[in-house]
């Protein structure tokens, strides 16, 4: 019996149906995929800007506002005509000036160098598993530690420090000035004789008055250290002016 003209298309039209039907799953999926991939891409860029420098706002904000006070202090110190007062390791012990980091690079220095301290946008000193000199001892080290990346990034220029170049520590009444004399671009993070109290990593072999920077690295990354070691070369009394040493320019 011959088949109609009408009875083919009853026939095809079913088959075409689900291929289209199949088709447009296929499109639905994959726009529901396209969409949860922008939405990730969105989520992970406003993370990126949240970590990288919206914690860099926030830490420097705090930063300069406890720095504030720790100069306040100071002047008020100053104008009462007595001595230095009693440390305080809450408030800070003094600033780190670094040109080779930034013209006018200074970063308050707190006690202390676990997270919740460097996430304040200032440098710690270490407390452990070595415990860092003060400036004014009449022999050690003073290591320190502060961000590369995020919450205030303190030392993210650490890699434009050069051997020869000028590290200085203000106190409430005098500049420590130290010179660089060794740089170690990469080591274990588990390296803790950096920090020791003689750097003999760094060549030294007998006590001295020494300071160490130690940072992340590579940037964004916290798999190895960046170590910069300086010597104090020289001290200068804190004036009523603190008319810094020539070193800062």
């Amino acid at each position: 019996m011959a088949t109609t003209e009408h009875e083919n298309d009853t026939q095809v039209a079913p088959a075409t149906h689900r291929r289209r039907r199949g088709r447009g799953r296929i499109a639905a999926t994959i726009s529901v995929i396209g969409e949860l991939l922008i939405t990730g891409g969105l989520v992970l860029g406003l993370f990126v800007v949240y970590s990288l420098w919206w914690t860099n706002v926030i830490a420097d904000r705090q930063a300069q506002r406890e720095g504030d006070r720790v100069r306040q202090h100071w002047a008020q110190q100053q104008a009462g005509g007595g001595p230095p007062g009693p440390l305080d390791t809450a408030d800070g012990i003094g600033f780190l000036h670094v040109p080779a980091m930034g013209r006018n690079f200074e970063v308050l220095v707190k006690k202390g160098t676990s997270v919740d301290v460097l996430n304040e946008g200032v440098a710690g000193y270490y407390t452990d598993p070595v415990k860092s000199a003060m400036p004014w001892d009449r022999t050690g080290n003073v290591t320190l530690a502060a961000h590369r990346d995020g919450h205030g990034a303190k030392f993210h220029n650490i890699d434009k420090i050069k051997d020869g170049d000028a590290i200085v520590f203000e106190t409430r009444d005098t500049w420590y000035v130290y010179k660089v004399y060794d740089i170690l671009s990469q080591t274990s993070k588990y390296d803790v004789h950096v920090i020791d109290q003689i750097p003999k990593e760094s060549g030294k072999t007998k006590p001295g008055r020494y300071i160490t920077l130690t940072t992340c690295t590579p940037v964004f990354t916290s798999e190895y250290r960046y170590i910069v070691w300086g010597e104090l070369v020289r001290t200068q009394k804190a004036d009523a002016k603190r008319t810094p040493p020539a070193e800062l320019g």
